[in-house]
């Protein structure tokens, strides 16, 4: 059974950082794509990271690139989140997701329950 779970989120003043969790149960963090999603208050859901388990490569969205990092533990099977300069537009409840096949920026086959960040000023 493939199950998400995340952690990390909490209340977070403007400028500082936050590691968020995934860990990952029913599938490998090494060879299943994965990403971070958001969804802020009254919004459409938008995607934060994909990663690319054939390339390596990481997509951030524009909103977070250069600040979010995306990383992966293989000993703990575990996804992170490095949030750093957090901003207010940022708060939001925060998902990782995972598809046996793709993560798309709008589609995966398994989520987390998500975990809530609130950044304020």
């Amino acid at each position: 059974q493939v199950r998400l779970v995340e952690s990390g989120g909490g209340l977070v003043q403007t400028g500082e950082s936050r590691r968020l969790s995934c860990e990952f149960s029913g599938g490998s963090v090494d060879s299943w794509p994965m990403g971070w999603f958001r969804q802020a208050p009254g919004k459409e859901r938008e995607y934060v990271a994909l990663l690319d388990v054939w390339s390596g490569n990481i997509a951030y969205d524009d909103s977070v690139q250069g600040r979010f990092t995306a990383s992966r533990d293989s000993a703990k099977n575990t996804l992170y989140l490095q949030m750093n300069s957090l901003k207010p537009e940022d708060t939001g409840i925060y998902y990782c997701a995972s598809s046996r096949h793709e993560v798309t920026t709008e589609e995966a086959d398994f989520w987390g329950q998500g975990t809530q960040v609130v950044v304020f000023p």
